[in-house]
């Protein structure tokens, strides 16, 4: 059976942002049960179809804006007239005119953000269809399942990470999640030292033996990646999988490889009235593989290890991020020793805590069988001398001793921020937080966002992660000194924050 299509009409005054919009949008279709890869197109009036917020919503949608004059719009009757509107562009509603203009039945009625409106309506495709023309649908597990209101098959910008919002930009960095004065003196020198070397092809046997030391594994369950991003590559394109799941909101990356070695992937969705925390039930049982992160990104949720475990069974592979594990005191609830889960893959990065995400340089830790196929993957000497050298380093003693001061600076600071975060009755924090990041909830929080900008702080936007819209903003926890700054351009901001209604 084909699926039905959704049309969203959409009404905003000028100069309403895209996040808004966009948030807005996700929102209601989120609290309507309705999976966002089913809007085939925004609809509006025809003055506003070119509005940068309306436009740059479509966009990140990946569907077409359709626009009707404000008379084809009058002739539709709407459910939720407002007079106001009315007067001002001869229909009651944009939003739900524009939905139902070509459109059966309205789904969910009109609406409000702040500066935007919209309505949903369901386009049915003609029913008399041919042989010739009828054709198998790609494979969608959101299709497949009963419905729930936890799946969703479609999502926003995945390729959006937290470097563009600094890129060349004189701003504090809250927005990427690195730590801060690092690489240290003594890991730059070892680094600088494998220079001396970089005529000689890379050998990562030491390396290797070094990180399996480190972990308590034989060697065979380590491999040693370009970062944790090409770790997600090599799964994508080397595991055998037909129904992949990715549980969100988490780090895009995974999602993004899977689609581009040609998956359709299934999505978890966590909700933020169960604090974003996992009930293994919601993922489906005939999900042969599972990606979910551990503390994770963005929310910063720190998953119990005996709920991880729930999810892992024979036949299925279960991949868990621990890129920020090692900024958990104690590194509670990590899986990356464990070798008694069927199934389990443990990811580490090593750019976070020790700041080489200009390096590139994490590992894998797996059953034999399935380093080994992703060791097929990889291209020859895939990872360089320096970088051999850093993960060597990170492994000693000494340096696992840092790495743990960090951790608990890092939740030390945390503390500071969040206490700071409390004084505000417009932000709402996803807690207990867990990582060197929070997530916060705010509402028109893309103004908020450029407010901050323009008094020199860079946050990240929420509306990339599925599952999350335009009201989220993610916050790297920085020194005290930092935070107190950034806790003054936020007040500065919100009281900044022009005043607006909706019509």
């Amino acid at each position: 059976m084909t699926r039905a299509a959704l049309v969203v009409g959409v009404g905003a005054r000028r100069g309403v942002q895209a996040e808004e919009v966009l948030g807005l949008i996700r929102r209601t279709l989120r609290e309507a049960g309705l999976a966002a890869g089913d809007v085939v197109e925004l609809a509006t009036l025809d003055t506003r179809a070119d509005d940068p917020g309306i436009a740059g919503a479509a966009e990140r949608l990946g569907v077409p804006v359709r626009s009707y004059t404000a008379g084809a719009l009058a002739e539709v009757a709407v459910p939720s007239p407002s007079e106001a509107t009315r007067r001002a562009v001869a229909t009651g509603s944009v939003a739900e005119a524009a939905a139902l203009a070509d459109a059966g039945e309205l789904l969910v009625p009109k609406r409000k953000s702040a500066s935007a409106t919209c309505a949903v309506a369901r386009r049915r495709p003609p029913a008399d269809t041919s042989a010739s023309t009828n054709r198998a649908e790609p494979f969608n597990i959101a299709a497949m399942l009963p419905p729930t209101e936890h799946i969703e098959s479609a999502g926003p910008d995945l390729r959006h990470h937290g470097d563009a919002e600094v890129r060349g930009l004189d701003l504090t960095d809250l927005a990427v999640n690195v730590r801060t004065h690092t690489p240290p003196d003594w890991l730059r020198q070892r680094i600088a030292a494998s220079l001396v070397s970089l005529a000689a092809y890379p050998d990562g046997r030491p390396a290797r033996a070094a990180v399996a030391g480190r972990h308590g594994l034989p060697e065979e369950r380590v491999l040693l990646t370009a970062g944790a991003a090409e770790a997600f590559v090599l799964i994508a394109r080397a595991l055998p999988t037909r129904r992949p799941v990715v549980v969100h909101p988490q780090f895009t990356e995974p999602e993004a490889a899977l689609r581009a070695a040609g998956h359709q992937v299934g999505r978890v969705l966590l909700r933020p009235e169960d604090g974003f925390r996992l009930d293994p039930a919601a993922v489906p049982e005939d999900a042969d593989l599972v990606v979910v992160g551990n503390p994770t990104n963005p929310t910063s949720v720190l998953h119990p290890a005996g709920v991880l475990e729930r999810l892992a069974r024979p036949g299925r592979t279960l991949v868990v991020d621990e890129a920020f594990m090692d900024a958990v005191p104690g590194e509670r609830e990590a899986l990356c020793g464990r070798t008694d889960v069927p199934g389990l893959v443990v990811l580490r990065s090593l750019t976070k805590t020790w700041g080489l995400a200009g390096l590139r340089i994490g590992y894998v830790l797996a059953e034999p069988e399935t380093v080994a196929l992703l060791q097929e993957a990889q291209p020859l000497w895939p990872v360089s001398s320096p970088a051999l050298a850093a993960a060597e380093a990170c492994m000693e003693p000494r340096a696992l001793i840092e790495a743990a001061d960090a951790a608990d600076r890092i939740a030390v600071d945390r503390a500071h921020l969040l206490a700071g975060l409390a004084e505000f009755s417009e932000v709402r924090v996803v807690e207990p937080a867990a990582g060197p990041f929070v997530l916060l909830r705010l509402e028109r929080a893309g103004e908020v966002r450029d407010l901050l900008r323009s008094r020199g702080f860079a946050a990240r936007r929420g509306d990339t992660f599925p599952g999350l819209g335009g009201e989220y903003l993610r916050l790297a926890v920085r020194d005290r000194v930092t935070t107190n700054r950034f806790l003054q351009a936020l007040d500065l901001a919100l009281q900044g924050l022009p005043r607006r209604t909706v019509g």
